[in-house]
């Protein structure tokens, strides 16, 4: 199994940055890759950002040119960079990971990004 825990949400104006990470711990080398999500009131929950054990990295349209994902050299906590945050970035941000042992997606609790003036 794998845990995984999100935190660096808050409140920012918009233009601001913030940076959220994602650490994880369990069956560490299982995992094969490590997504973002993001869910808004009444939304529904959409991919935001991936990073394989590779260190291939993927993109949503919204997420293009603004939001940066990376890891650190361990491979145990995944970051999202945020920057030029708008208010529709407003949202609760989820990270997934997925493994090799467990054909569906480790969530973890969320942490709420709140862009407002």
């Amino acid at each position: 199994q794998v845990q995984v825990v999100e935190s660096g949400g808050g409140l920012v104006q918009p233009g601001g940055s913030l940076r959220l990470s994602c650490a994880a711990s369990g069956s560490i080398a299982s995992i094969k890759a490590v997504r973002w999500h993001r869910q808004a009131p009444g939304n529904r929950r959409e991919f935001i950002a991936q990073i394989t054990t590779g260190g291939i990295t993927s993109y949503a349209d919204s997420a293009k040119g603004r939001f940066t994902i990376s890891r650190d050299n361990s491979k145990t906590t995944v970051y999202l960079q945020m920057n030029s945050l708008k208010a529709e970035d407003t949202a609760v941000y989820y990270c997934g990971a997925d493994t090799t042992t467990f054909i569906g997606t480790y969530w973890g609790q969320g942490t709420q990004v709140t862009v407002s003036s």
